[in-house]
């Protein structure tokens, strides 16, 4: 997002309530009408379903800056998914009305806000194609990029440390623990990622990306 844009949102939704919630905390359950529209100043979110095991399925995880749930407050439809807390987060809470009368009578933050659904919507295909016709590690080398890439180093010479660890890649790839504990194991044996106390840590993304492009 451009930091103009950025700074604008963020001026306009400072008149609203900040909250902070503990990692963990479920802001919106699944098959509920939400109360508000959330900003994200800190943290992370994850959108998710349950499946009929009781695992949870990950669709997507929000990031500052980022509204949700969008498609519930545009559309009136019926809410699926939970939305919970990754980390220590903080949120604006915004009436529904309120964040659409805004988003309507400014172009550039509409039009801003159909870039990043487009960028999501592109992540969600990438993800079909592997959950379609990949292998397991092709699904976990999808994860580990799309993680990469949101991290948005300007220096990445360091490799890029992700916080994620083996049950959220599970979560987001299909796959089960054990399977993704195996895949990170054979990629740690060719040195393309390294786990320690703080996370996976890719080496080299565009080893990996390379990696990927084979796997198809």
């Amino acid at each position: 997002m451009a930091s103009d844009i950025e700074h604008k949102i963020a001026k306009h939704f400072s008149k609203y309530p900040l909250r902070t919630y503990p990692k963990g905390q479920i802001l919106i359950f699944a098959d509920e009408d939400p109360e508000h529209v959330f900003y994200i100043i800190k943290g992370k979110v994850r959108q998710y379903d349950v499946s009929y095991r009781g695992d949870e399925v990950i669709v997507n995880v929000f990031m500052p800056p980022a509204f949700f749930p969008m498609s519930w407050a545009i559309n009136h439809g019926n809410n699926k998914y939970f939305f919970k807390t990754e980390e220590n987060t903080e949120l604006r809470i915004i009436p529904p009305k309120d964040a659409l009368e805004f988003i309507k009578s400014n172009p550039d933050i509409m039009l801003d806000l159909l870039s990043r659904l487009y960028r999501g919507v592109d992540g969600l295909m990438g993800r079909m194609v592997h959950l379609m016709s990949g292998t397991a590690n092709s699904r976990l080398l999808y994860e580990l990029i799309i993680e990469c890439r949101r991290l948005k180093q300007a220096d990445a010479s360091s490799g890029y440390t992700l916080t994620i660890n083996e049950g959220g890649l599970a979560a987001r790839s299909g796959l089960s623990r054990e399977t993704i504990s195996r895949e990170i194991h054979k990629l740690k044996a060719v040195g393309l990622v390294k786990v320690t106390g703080k996370g996976i840590t890719v080496n080299d993304l565009k080893k990996l990306e390379a990696k990927l492009g084979t796997e198809l």
